[in-house]
């Protein structure tokens, strides 16, 4: 029978996790600030191997950070805001121009398909399934200051951990047994590997993409490339989801302008789809934690499901940590030691 002891802890586990499902937000949060932290603990390392001291590594790290967030601010943010303002202007005309291929469809065959509803109904209906669809985006940011404070309190943790690793670390380590600390540490650290080679990763996937699209686009004469590549590129790092939602634009661009140019941006992100699966992912990535396609595709859809939009773009960096979690303390410390001890135990039967 259990102690009180026992018991204590056991309702105490309890309440531990009741705590983190209500601030699981506030945790997802801190999750990314550690993804961003690992990332730039690389470079941190980088530096260090070059024989420059850790705070100056660390205030040069968070420099070129800096550098680059106010290039993209200045350079690239302006006209993505100027022409993503021009692409929802031209909404109505892309569902003008579907419905007019509609009409010209039921009219040469108007048996086989139902009559195409007005632009008014079709502008209703997008607006709900629109509303639907991001209803748990504006549930987490209510508004736009929450937005700011949210990612400003991402980067603020983010400079909190790089500066002073090593204690946060300890410090978390404390949440274990004293007996597992030492392995806890040593799974830490391959998750950091994990975490880092994928983040390293799925950057250099995502410049692929969005330089790809670009020339191929500006080679097809899509208006508004630079909105269509820089979402292709940000959109990549969703699998599965963020690249069929990339093609959508350009497409609504392209029926506008010519028939043949659809069925050109389509072939143009299923042949870059191809050659970033294919060829980048297994080049950059192969040290990377691999995942297989339809676990990729379920922990999207149970991390959006349980937390949101925040769990849908954090899903791979989630799963990545819960696999490597898994692999070591399930599988190596428990179920491969029964395995051992089943066959110590058999051997030595034999052996009397």
């Amino acid at each position: 029978m259990m102690n009180f002891g026992k018991w204590l802890g056991f309702f105490s586990l309890l309440i531990s996790l009741y705590i983190l499902w209500e601030i699981r937000q506030l945790v997802l949060l801190v999750f990314a600030a550690i993804v961003l932290t690992t990332a730039l603990n690389r470079l941190v390392h980088r530096l260090n191997r070059w024989g420059i001291k850790r705070n100056l590594a660390v205030i040069a790290t968070l420099s070129i950070a800096g550098l680059i967030i106010i290039l993209f601010s200045l350079l690239i943010i302006p006209p993505f805001i100027t022409q993503f303002q021009k692409l929802v202007t031209l909404v109505p005309d892309v569902l003008r121009e579907v419905r007019f291929q509609l009409v010209q469809v039921y009219q040469q065959q108007p048996d086989l398909f139902p009559p195409p509803p007005n632009v008014t109904d079709i502008l209703v209906q997008t607006q709900t399934l629109g509303t639907q669809l991001f209803s748990n985006f504006f549930k987490i940011f209510s508004n736009t200051f929450t937005v700011f404070f949210q990612v400003l309190f991402v980067f603020v943790l983010t400079i909190m951990f790089l500066a002073n690793t090593k204690t946060y670390r300890q410090l978390g380590l404390l949440l274990f047994p004293a007996f597992y600390r030492q392995r806890a540490d040593e799974i830490l650290s391959k998750c950091e590997v994990a975490l880092g080679n994928w983040f390293g990763g799925i950057v250099i996937n995502s410049l692929f993409v969005a330089t790809v699209s670009a020339l191929g686009l500006w080679i097809l004469q899509i208006d508004l490339v630079l909105v269509h590549a820089l979402l292709a590129g940000l959109l990549n790092f969703i699998p599965n989801i963020g690249p069929t939602l990339s093609v959508i634009f350009p497409i609504m661009i392209a029926l506008l302008d010519a028939p043949w140019k659809i069925a050109a941006v389509g072939i143009l992100y299923i042949i870059i789809q191809n050659l970033e699966s294919y060829w980048l992912s297994p080049t950059v990535m192969a040290k990377q934690v691999s995942l297989l396609p339809a676990v990729t595709l379920a922990s999207q859809i149970f991390f959006t499901t349980f937390l949101g939009i925040l769990g849908l773009i954090l899903a791979l960096p989630l799963t990545v940590v819960a696999k490597t979690w898994i692999e070591e303390t399930l599988l190596k410390d428990i179920l491969d030691q029964w395995q051992y001890s089943l066959s110590l135990e058999v051997v030595s039967r034999v052996d009397n």
